[in-house]
């Protein structure tokens, strides 16, 4: 019997990404053991995934690819990788995910086309390379595709998490101890992202939130980092719009799933609230929507495209494609997904 190697090892929104082709793997072999090579926070992800079998945490403690510490832990994660009859799945495409691969002892290693991948050298590591996709398809799609090699082919986004109910339960308690009532509509508006290319300015957020003031509403303004949380005092400072208590990931996790609106840019709590069928407004600038944003007929996003789109760049001088999308249209597009979901 095949047993299955899945390398995905970063980052949140990737490995939520990643989850449909888990689903689909798991229903075509059900008998099979999956194991998932993760790093960081990922772990945090995938305990609330069933049907893997082992979650194997890469080299802990952030080692990167070529230090000595990176070499020194890798013969210990050898040990944790091998497993008999097993097929490794390369879903990152970096040249470290490929020695992951190659010590795993797969006997088959599959990986995406070079042209695919982040670090074309990865491909040096596979047995086995899907032929050239287009990098325009919606990444979750990509990652399907991979699933072709198997002789499966599905296109159906299925996400297997399930969030415990005393988690649940818990976060509901903190909202009410800041106001929240039952009754009323979670509003959550995620400030922050890991790139500053991905932030919406304060100002714009400020005019938005005056736009979808509503009764019934329960705004609030959720912040990840330190330098986020400073984001979201200016924010707080001029709307009196509280802020979300210091979350954990798995917190975070629950909160978007009680949510009735999620507006967000390309972060990890976007990704979520797709995966959890929540409704969401997604603010795009330097990455491609189509690519990484919601995918349901009926959620929207705020996005132009200009000469520069789809760069991808975590520096730009000007931030053109975040300053022409206007409070005023992501504010139309909230109402109206409220409405819709009424």
């Amino acid at each position: 019997m095949d047993n299955f190697l899945i390398i995905r090892l970063s980052s949140l929104g990737d490995i939520i990404h990643t989850l449909p082709a888990f689903a689909a793997l798991r229903k075509n072999f059900p008998d099979a053991r999956i194991s998932w090579v993760v790093e960081g926070k990922g772990k945090e992800v995938l305990d609330f995934v069933p049907g893997i079998d082992k979650i194997i945490t890469a080299l802990p403690g952030g080692r990167r690819l070529g230090t000595k510490i990176f070499w020194e832990g890798l013969s210990q994660l050898k040990k944790e990788l091998k497993y008999e009859n097993q097929i490794a799945l390369d879903f990152q495409g970096l040249l470290k995910s490929g020695i992951f691969a190659y010590i795993s002892g797969a006997r088959r290693r599959i990986g995406f086309f070079r042209k695919n991948l982040r670090e074309p050298q990865a491909s040096l590591f596979y047995t086995e390379r899907l032929e050239e996709i287009p990098e325009t398809i919606h990444v979750i799609s990509k990652n399907l595709k991979l699933l072709t090699r198997l002789g499966i082919h599905e296109e159906k986004y299925e996400f297997p998490l399930i969030l415990p109910d005393e988690l649940i339960e818990s976060v509901k308690t903190i909202l009410r101890k800041i106001g929240y009532e039952a009754e009323n509509k979670l509003i959550i508006f995620n400030v922050g992202a890991a790139w500053k290319t991905k932030r919406w300015f304060p100002e714009k957020w400020v005019k938005l939130i005056e736009l979808v003031k509503r009764e019934g509403f329960f705004p609030l303004l959720l912040w990840g980092n330190e330098e986020e949380k400073v984001l979201a005092l200016e924010i707080n400072k001029k709307t009196r719009i509280p802020l979300s208590p210091s979350f954990s990931l798995k917190e975070v996790m629950a909160l978007v799933q009680e949510s009735s609106l999620l507006v967000s840019g390309d972060t990890f709590a976007l990704q979520v609230a797709c995966a959890f069928s929540r409704p969401v407004v997604g603010i795009f600038g330097p990455t491609n929507p189509n690519r990484n944003g919601p995918f349901r007929a009926h959620d929207k996003v705020a996005f132009h495209e200009i000469q520069c789109s789809y760069c991808y760049k975590r520096k730009c001088s000007n931030l053109e494609c975040l300053k022409i999308i206007t409070p005023e249209e992501v504010a139309a597009l909230s109402l109206q997904l409220l409405e819709e979901n009424a």
